[in-house]
């Protein structure tokens, strides 16, 4: 393992050389190239005076701009700030004076836009687009000569390498301090948990600010692996591109895998040369997982992780046991354990539902300038509580049942909306299915289904409400059924609960 994240695509460099490490578009870059390229922007930012304890922030969607930014803002000893591309101005402008940023990497239109909400005096401002008034252009910093007196050889393992903000969900976002031990060792127990090579070409739309398409960037850049990588989710560019470049691998969230299903010409495109998929970031319905193994014709491994982590957090290893339905075994340097929800001290045998906490080195270091918020997280021995709701089996394995938030209380009776969403999947005309609940007079609330529609698929609310009561105990078939065209998604693909209620 490296003793730095800036250091390991310059070891890569010097392993995989003109090899090809990333695909974006018509654009091939090779590991070589992405060396060279990061560290000008790193010796751009020492000369400017930015380094050790300094905050960059990144805002833009997938680009081999954004990778070459990256590893520039962490060789020159910056701590690196991944901003979700779909932040409004506001919210972005919180997160970059939240963590003090002084410089800002960027698409010029969000930088133009977050340039009067941050006020005189703020971050230095460089745009991948060129330049415009008071913001830099990034091929000036690109293609700097490189210094050779610039440092990838320090130990850094210890030190904060990111700052990463949670999604805000209940409340202000919080910046998850992460070390580049727990970044380096996440990824290296991802790769070899899940065998990936410089043999293997991945397909990936995951967004690189998320961690989890953090981590499948990493492994590819740190294993010698080709990355496709697409700047948004599309079905048949997707598609195209497995068939296209042979790849081995495909990574992405359930929402991908279920437009990718649904999409008329599945069948036109080759999919032979996967060797496995990962899927993550949200609970997917066993029956469509199954499917997915079906007609891709590779095995599908559950993962699971949370930005407090810096990726992932457990997952089934490639000739290890697979079980659908569950996120796996913690990593081997993480201990796991299910909690009471009224005495988090307790631990609850296999089988009890609880809530999911964690314990070792990929655990962040608490969140920035929050030690309230640090607190209610991170227990006195050290356990991350995740806010998952989850059961182990008599093997360790486990599984997710809900988020502890989007548990639905109905007449006394919990009801978990991913249980509904997997039921309802299973219905031949269902291609998707999101549950919520809502405010009811008599019982405290309701359970209401969104469902979208497979492709010329039709099924009454009646039909569906039948099919449910064979499947589920009365008081958890839902009560009322909207059929919808679509469903909200966060900028990394998972449903938007709180978006329907």
């Amino acid at each position: 393992m490296e003793t730095s994240i800036g250091a390991l695509i310059a070891a890569s460099a010097a392993r995989f050389g003109e090899k090809t490490a990333l695909v974006v578009d018509d654009r091939r870059f090779s590991f070589a190239e992405l060396d060279r390229l990061s560290s000008s922007v790193a010796t751009r930012l020492q000369q400017r005076g930015y380094g050790q304890g300094t905050t960059v922030s990144l805002y833009a969607p997938n680009s081999p701009e954004w990778i070459i930014a990256y590893y520039g803002i962490l060789k020159a000893g910056c701590v690196v700030n991944p901003l979700n591309p779909m932040l409004t101005g506001p919210e972005a402008a919180f997160v970059v004076r939240d963590c003090g940023a002084a410089v800002i990497f960027g698409l010029g239109d969000k930088l133009q836009m977050l340039r009067p909400l941050l006020g005189e005096g703020g971050p230095v401002m460089v745009s991948f687009q060129g330049s415009a008034d008071s913001i830099e252009a990034f091929t000036d910093w690109s293609e700097d000569p490189v210094d050779l007196a610039l440092q990838l050889d320090q130990d850094r393992l210890g030190e904060i390498s990111t700052i990463g903000y949670t999604s805000g969900t209940t409340g202000k976002p919080k910046g998850a301090m992460l070390t580049h031990r727990a970044i380096l060792l996440n990824v290296a127990m991802t790769a070899t948990l899940h065998r990936r090579t410089e043999a293997d070409t991945v397909v990936s739309a995951l967004p690189l600010s998320h961690v989890y398409g953090n981590v499948v960037m990493q492994c590819a850049m740190a294993y010698g692996m080709t990355l496709i990588l697409h700047s948004t989710f599309q079905a048949e560019a997707v598609l195209r591109s497995i068939d296209t470049y042979r790849a081995t691998l495909f990574e992405g969230v359930p929402t991908m895998y279920l437009y990718l299903l649904d999409f008329p010409d599945f069948h036109s495109y080759d999919l032979s040369s996967l060797t496995r998929c990962t899927v993550g970031g949200q609970t997917m319905p066993v029956a469509k997982m199954r499917e997915v193994e079906t007609r891709f014709g590779a095995p599908l491994l559950e993962l699971w992780g949370m930005t407090e982590l810096g990726g992932l957090g457990t997952t089934h290893a490639l000739l290890g046991e697979r079980r659908l339905g569950s996120i796996g075994l913690p990593l081997p340097c993480m201990q796991a354990r299910i909690v009471a929800n009224t005495d988090p001290s307790q631990a609850l045998p296999p089988g009890e539902v609880g809530e999911l906490a964690l314990k070792g080195p990929l655990t962040m270091q608490g969140y920035l300038n929050r030690p309230d918020a640090t607190a209610e997280t991170m227990d006195a021995e050290g356990f991350l509580h995740t806010g998952d709701l989850a059961y182990m089996d008599n093997d360790g394995y486990i599984y997710v049942v809900d988020r502890l938030k989007d548990m639905i209380i109905t007449g006394g009776f919990n009801i978990y909306p991913a249980e509904l969403e997997s039921v309802l999947c299973e219905h031949p005309a269902v291609a998707m299915a999101a549950v919520v609940g809502v405010a009811d007079p008599l019982k405290g609330e309701l359970a209401k289904a969104f469902v979208v529609l497979a492709q010329g698929q039709s099924v009454s609310e009646q039909e569906l409400l039948e099919f449910c009561r064979t499947r589920l105990a009365a008081y958890k078939v839902p009560r009322l059924v909207a059929f919808v065209d679509d469903l909200p998604k966060t900028g990394s693909g998972k449903i938007l609960r709180r978006a329907l209620r």
